[in-house]
């Protein structure tokens, strides 16, 4: 921190002034000895001789100019990377006293309780996560003092490499370096290219070499100054090979795991860096070789044959660990080239045998769980287009039913006799895909929010609707795979509004419901979802076996039509009409919703119904653990709810258990409970007495509040036969 670093400068000036000075005596040479060479006055063997040592020479002297001027370069670079690195140092120091944490010489942080209030004080010494906090400030400020030092070595591989003459067939043998050039990062990717190398051979890499490819990657993975330059040396299929090493050690050297996967993240980033849109023509020649070289080997198998892995399962499971965003482009352009491979090899990703640590055989699935980081290439990546029949065809491929669609690899266990299971991990990277593609965020982690649901862009509601639509082709979307279910549930949630309104069939025009349109609805940059009421009920059924699934989708449309009736005007109109749609539609929901789970409950056993009974309650605003992609709707509605709130799956049970009895009778309203406990919370909120049986006050509102219940147990009804119809029930 104290280093005078315009030190570096000076000497950046004499080198390139040694150059200057090398130049003349160049000039002097080439006249006064090279010259003597040439002339006519002598010639003979002796001249050719002279010659021959004297061009070495001359060569020498321009060799000695290339390197001075070289190291000059690495020293003015040098000099940039400290003055930038050692700010940011200073920065994270700043912010952390800004944090109001003192800063020891050593970096370590401590909150400074001089500068806290009393009550602050004491908030602190009872805080559980004050060292957390604390620590989180240390590693900052070391973050921060290792790129300098990173950085530092960096610069030593540059200017220990810059003096080498690495060409023996120049006359000389540890002479000038006549191809130095003023790059460290070029320096630092030769070598850790080199090391590369050795390790994908087999040879012995010794614990400093392991540990300066580390550095080096972890220093420079943003850099395409050493990214592009590293990766061209060691092409696509040493990418590949590395990448399968570093797995298959860390799966073998657990007091290096950590370390190994580090270093399978940063050559990651390296690769994403690497790839990034081609900005010059040497960028641009380089992504082409990169990613033809990749196209080539991605099909090959780069392991033994009763269990191997091949060129696209090892690259993106590489790919998966970074932390860098890729370029939209380079995945797209991967993904294409895979299902066009596995076209034409239906088993291209079938895993045989025990598999490898950290890497899926499925590399397309794999592909796609990378894709949902960045949502936008995800939408781009899925979206079929206004015309399915003239888009991509992807979306259809990986969701679709029947011919044409993609068969989901299996796990081969064994070929004789063959015996095949379903990926556990299958359909995880596609569900992950479709939920960012939908709603335009990544996706939601165990216990977050969704937000406010929507809005949606035309190409995120085209995934949505086709997804639907292509999950139920041939009426199947009751039969989602286990792992999209979370995903999809998500994004169904995050279309509230679309899906309260094809439930209740209303705004015939934009939806028509139940049938539902071709074509999704758009409004300027707004759009939507108009499936059909029976492809949305199947689809949310097909991915409600879960609890959390259940409780999501139960909550997220009963919370969206309840708040429907809470924002009704203080005037109900004509016939109270203002207020009874509403509550026509939140029965409506209601019963298509208890319908669903009333399914879900009765393919199930006895036992599995009271666990649901015991465990599968809405207790979110109770005991404060949040349902993952719950959206957030509006105050006054969620004040209501938390007032009224009740066990969700007593209504389900009752219907479940109700549905056989009713089914000759054509009555559908057992469960209808849950309904009329949000009506009658509406109707306390507008000050209606609902224990007063008779409307003793003749309050008009209490009229209302009967109709609305009876209307609501209506079209509760209808909408859990609906439901039933759907699902082959009645």
């Amino acid at each position: 921190m104290t280093t005078d670093l315009s030190a570096l400068t000076t000497a950046a000036d004499k080198w390139e002034s040694m150059a200057g000075e090398l130049a003349k005596v160049e000039a002097a040479y080439k006249r006064n000895v090279h010259g003597i060479s040439l002339g006519p006055a002598w010639v003979g063997q002796s001249a050719e001789a002279a010659n021959r040592r004297f061009d070495i020479t001359l060569k020498e002297y321009s060799g000695a100019q290339t390197e001075a001027k070289a190291i000059a370069s690495l020293i003015r670079d040098a000099h940039t990377q400290f003055v930038e690195l050692r700010g940011k140092v200073k920065t994270a120091v700043h912010e952390a006293v800004a944090a109001r944490m003192t800063v020891s010489d050593r970096g370590q942080c401590r909150l400074d309780f001089s500068k806290l209030t009393e009550d602050e004080r004491f908030t602190a010494h009872h805080d559980p996560d004050l060292r957390t906090t604390e620590q989180a400030w240390t590693d900052h400020i070391a973050k921060a003092v290792q790129a300098v030092a990173d950085a530092d070595t960096g610069f030593a591989v540059a200017m220990k490499a810059v003096t080498k003459d690495d060409d023996d067939r120049d006359g000389t043998e540890g002479g000038f370096n006549h191809k130095a050039t003023g790059d460290i990062e070029g320096y630092e990717a030769k070598a850790a290219a080199a090391t590369a190398m050795k390790l994908n051979s087999g040879e012995k890499v010794s614990d400093a070499e392991l540990a300066e490819l580390e550095r080096s990657l972890r220093d420079n993975s943003g850099n395409k100054e050493f990214s592009q330059p590293f990766l061209g040396k060691i092409g696509a299929d040493g990418t590949i090979k590395l990448g399968n090493k570093l797995f298959d050690m860390a799966e073998h050297d657990k007091s290096s795991r950590t370390q190994l996967l580090g270093m399978q993240r940063e050559l990651a980033n390296s690769i994403a860096n690497a790839t990034k849109a081609p900005e010059t023509a040497k960028e641009r020649a380089f992504y082409d070789e990169f990613t033809k070289e990749l196209k080539e080997n991605g099909t090959k198998s780069f392991g033994e044959s009763n269990n191997p892995i091949k060129g696209y399962s090892g690259f993106v499971a590489v790919m998966n660990m970074a932390d860098e965003k890729f370029d939209p482009d380079f995945m797209t352009q991967l993904g294409d080239d895979m299902i066009a491979a596995e076209k034409k090899d239906k088993d291209l990703f079938v895993q045989i045998g025990a598999g490898h640590d950290g890497i899926r055989a499925d590399a397309i699935d794999n592909l796609l769980g990378v894709m949902s980081r960045d949502p936008d290439t995800a939408t781009a990546f899925l979206d079929p287009g206004p015309d399915p029949d003239q888009g991509n065809g992807r979306l259809e491929y990986l969701t679709g039913h029947g011919e044409g669609a993609r068969e989901w690899p299996k796990l081969m266990l064994s070929l004789y006799p063959r015996v095949e299971v379903d990926d556990p991990y299958g359909h995880a990277g596609l569900g992950a895909a479709l939920e960012a593609a939908t709603t335009g965020h990544p996706p939601l982690s165990e216990g977050e929010s969704n937000g406010r649901p929507g809005p949606h862009s035309p190409a995120q509601a085209r995934v949505m609707q086709n997804t639907i639509e292509f999950l139920d082709a041939g009426a199947s979307g009751d039969d989602v795979p286990k792992n999209m279910h979370q995903n999809l549930a998500n994004a169904i949630a995050d279309y509230a509004a679309d899906n309260h309104n094809i439930l209740a069939e209303n705004d015939r025009n934009r939806y028509g419901s139940p049938g539902g349109k071709e074509d999704i609805w758009q409004r300027d940059a707004d759009a939507g979802i108009s499936v059909g009421k029976d492809s949305l009920v199947r689809v949310m059924r097909g991915v409600t076996e879960e609890t959390e699934t259940a409780e999501l989708l139960y909550a997220t449309q009963r919370d969206y039509a309840f708040e429907q009736l809470v924002n009704t005007p203080a005037d109900g109109g004509d016939g109270h009409v203002r207020w009874i749609n509403p509550a026509n539609d939140l029965g409506q929901v209601m019963g298509v919703m208890n319908g669903i789970g009333s399914d879900v409950i009765h393919d199930q056993t006895e036992a599995r119904i009271a666990d649901t009974n015991d465990q599968a309650r809405y207790a979110y605003h109770v005991i404060g653990a949040p349902v993952t992609g719950l959206p957030v709707l509006g105050d006054a509605a969620q004040r209501l709810i938390d007032a009224g709130t009740y066990e969700w799956s007593k209504d389900a049970i009752a219907s479940a258990e109700a549905a056989d009895r009713e089914k000759t009778s054509g009555h559908y309203s057992a469960g209808v409970d849950g309904t009329y406990t949000l009506i009658d919370a509406w109707a306390k909120d507008r000050g209606v007495d609902v224990t007063d049986p008779d409307n003793s006050k003749n309050d008009p509102t209490w009229d209302a509040w009967d109709r609305m219940s009876k209307e609501a147990k209506q079209s509760y009804s209808g909408g859990r036969s609906d439901a039933a119809t759907y699902l082959g029930r009645d």
